[in-house]
C-alpha cells in the first residue's frame, strides 16, 4: 500500500503553491491582479452585512428589534430560539423570529449583483454565504456556484418523516402565525437552516478542500469573521493568496479559545492558523477596506471599468423581480391567500 504524503500534507496544512503578488496592499492592488488576468478562481465569503441594504436586519443585533416582546415564550435565554433542542421542544419562538425577519420584496443588493457579475465574467470559483435569505438565488447565481453554509429557508423538511416542503408552503404558514405542519404526518416542518446543535450542510464540505486549494483571490464581505467553522476558511487558502476584507469593522479572524473552537477550526483549516495581518509589518497579502459591502463593490467596479455592468445587472434584476412580485401578489389575491 502506498500513501500520498503530498495529498495528506495539503489536506492538513493547505497548498503552498506560489500565487500572484500584490503590487500594493490596497484595493487598487487587488483590482490590478484582476485586470491583468492573474486571478480567475475567486472565492467570495459573505455574512449578514451584505443583506442589510436589502432591508433584512442582522438577526444577531439586539438593536434590530426582532427580539422585542418575546416574554410570552418564557425563553431560558435569547439564543435558545436558534437551538435545535429548544426547537424540538417549542418551535413557536423560532417561527415568530422568522416572521419578523421576512421581507417579502427584498431584492439582491449591489454586493449580491457583484458576485453574480464575477460569475458572468468567468472569475467566480464558488460563493460561500452565512445567510439564509436566498438573495443569491434571486440574483440568478447558479446553484452549483452557491454554498449556503448555514442552510436556507428555500426548502424545509418534516422533522419526523423528512418529507420535503417548499418555501411558499412554509411562508404562508409563518406569515399566518402558524407553525408549519407536515402535509403527510402533521409533525413540524423545519426550514433547512442550521440551528445550534446541528451539523453543517454536506454541501459546505463537498468542494471545500479543492475550492480553497485552488482559490487565487479571497473576497470577504459583511462578516465579523467570528463564527466557526465558517470563518476558518480564511486560514485554509494558500499562504500567498490575497485576501480582501470589506466590512465596517476589522477582525483578524480570532475566535473564542477552547477545545470546541479548535475542533471546528480544524474541520476546515487543519493545523493552519493564518489570521488576517492587515496593519502588521509582516503583512504581504491582506487588505482591509472599511465600509459597507455595496460601497466596496462599487469602488472595485469603478477601478475595473465594470460599474456600468454592475448597475445594469442590478437594474435588470430589480425589474425582473418586481414583475415576479406583482405576479405573485395577483396569484395570492385570486387564491385568497
Amino acid at each position: 500500500m502506498s500513501f500520498n504524503f503530498s495529498g495528506i500534507k495539503k489536506a492538513l496544512f493547505g497548498d503552498d503553491t506560489p500565487r500572484p503578488k500584490l503590487g500594493s496592499l490596497d484595493i487598487e492592488g487587488v483590482t490590478q491582479l484582476i485586470q491583468d488576468g492573474q486571478v480567475n478562481k475567486i472565492i467570495t465569503m459573505v455574512g449578514a452585512g451584505v443583506s442589510t441594504a436589502a432591508g433584512i436586519p442582522d438577526f444577531r443585533s439586539p438593536s434590530s428589534g426582532i427580539y422585542d416582546n418575546l416574554e410570552d415564550f418564557n425563553l431560558p435565554t435569547p439564543n435558545a430560539i436558534f437551538s435545535i433542542d429548544y426547537f424540538r421542544n417549542d418551535p413557536r419562538p423560532f417561527f415568530e423570529i422568522a416572521r419578523r425577519l421576512y421581507r417579502p420584496e427584498a431584492k439582491p443588493t449591489l454586493a449580491h449583483c457583484f458576485i453574480r457579475l464575477l460569475h458572468d465574467k468567468g472569475l467566480l470559483l464558488r460563493h460561500y454565504t452565512q445567510n439564509c435569505d436566498s438573495l443569491e438565488r434571486l440574483s440568478g447565481l447558479p446553484e452549483e456556484k452557491l454554498v449556503e453554509a448555514h442552510g436556507t429557508f428555500h426548502t424545509g423538511h418534516c422533522i419526523k418523516c423528512k418529507k420535503l416542503h417548499d418555501f411558499d408552503f412554509m411562508l404562508n404558514e409563518i406569515l399566518a402565525k402558524r407553525v408549519p405542519k407536515c402535509l403527510e404526518c402533521k409533525h413540524v416542518v423545519k426550514p433547512d437552516v442550521v440551528l445550534f446543535g446541528e451539523s453543517m450542510p454536506k454541501k459546505f464540505f463537498k468542494n471545500l478542500s479543492s475550492d480553497l486549494n485552488n482559490c487565487d483571490l479571497l473576497i470577504i464581505m459583511g462578516t465579523s469573521l467570528t463564527v466557526l467553522p465558517f470563518c476558518a476558511m480564511i486560514h485554509r487558502v494558500g499562504n500567498d493568496v490575497p485576501r480582501l476584507y470589506i466590512n465596517r469593522e476589522y477582525n483578524d479572524g480570532s475566535t473564542e479559545p477552547g477545545l470546541s473552537s479548535f475542533i471546528m477550526r480544524f474541520m476546515v483549516a487543519g493545523f493552519k492558523q493564518n489570521y488576517m495581518k492587515w496593519g502588521r509589518s509582516d503583512n504581504k497579502r491582506d487588505i482591509f477596506w472599511s465600509g459597507n459591502a455595496d460601497d466596496g463593490v462599487v469602488k472595485i467596479s469603478e477601478l475595473l471599468g465594470w460599474k456600468d455592468d454592475l448597475l445594469r445587472l442590478k437594474e435588470e434584476t430589480d425589474s425582473r423581480l418586481n414583475e415576479e412580485f406583482i405576479a405573485k401578489k395577483s396569484h395570492d389575491k385570486i387564491s385568497g391567500q
